[in-house]
C-alpha cells in the first residue's frame, strides 16, 4: 500500500497508446504493479470517459465514450525503473513530455480539466422544440419551449410564455426539466 509521502509526491502522467488499447493497457499496468510491487509508485491508472445519454432515432441509451481516445493517465511516482516496465507494455508508445525520457507531469489545472478526480457526466435528454419546466431561477415554474441546445456549454435557449408574452432566454441544462 502506498505511503502518504508517496501520495504526496506522486503526479499524473499522460500514456500514449495504440487506439483501442486503451483498456488493455490500463489492465496491463496493474498487473505490472501487483507483479512487480510497485503500489507505492504507480498509485492510480485511468482512462478518461464520459458517460452520455444519447437519444438516436427515438431510442434512449447510455453510451460511456472515451474523452481522449489513445491515452491513459497515471498517477505515479516517476523513475527510469517505473517509466521502462511501462514503456514495455504491449499498445504502450511513449509519455507525453519534452522527451522519452523526460515527460511531463500534469498540473493540478489540467487534471480537473480532463474530469479524472470528478467522473465527468454529461446528459443531454432535451432537443429543440421540447416543452420544459424551469427550475433554480427567479423563473420557477413557469414553461417553455426549447429553441436550442448548446451541449459543450451546458445551456439552452428556451422561448419562455410569461404574462402573455414570449420572451427568449438562456438556461442552464440543470435549470429545465423535460415535460412528458
Amino acid at each position: 500500500m502506498a505511503n502518504e509521502n508517496n501520495i504526496a509526491q506522486a503526479q499524473w502522467y499522460v500514456l500514449h497508446t495504440y487506439s483501442g488499447y486503451e483498456n488493455k493497457v490500463a489492465q496491463s499496468i496493474m498487473k505490472v504493479v501487483e507483479y512487480r510491487k510497485l503500489q507505492d509508485q504507480i498509485l492510480e491508472v485511468q482512462i478518461p470517459v464520459e458517460q452520455v445519454h444519447e437519444i438516436t432515432d427515438g431510442k434512449e441509451k447510455d453510451v460511456t465514450r472515451k474523452t481522449f481516445p489513445g491515452y491513459v493517465l497515471v498517477k505515479m511516482i516517476y523513475s527510469d525503473e517505473v517509466a521502462y516496465h511501462i514503456r514495455s507494455i504491449r499498445g504502450v508508445t511513449c509519455f507525453v513530455g519534452a522527451s522519452p525520457t523526460d515527460p511531463t507531469p500534469l498540473t493540478d489545472k489540467e487534471v480537473k480539466a480532463m474530469g479524472v478526480e470528478l467522473g465527468q457526466i454529461v446528459e443531454v435528454n432535451i432537443h429543440a422544440g421540447d416543452t420544459v419546466r424551469i427550475a433554480g431561477t427567479a423563473m420557477d415554474g413557469f414553461t417553455g419551449v426549447v429553441q436550442s441546445v448548446n451541449a459543450d456549454e451546458g445551456t439552452c435557449n428556451v422561448l419562455v410564455s410569461m404574462f402573455g408574452q414570449e420572451t427568449p432566454t438562456e438556461l442552464s441544462l440543470s435549470q429545465v426539466i423535460q415535460i412528458d
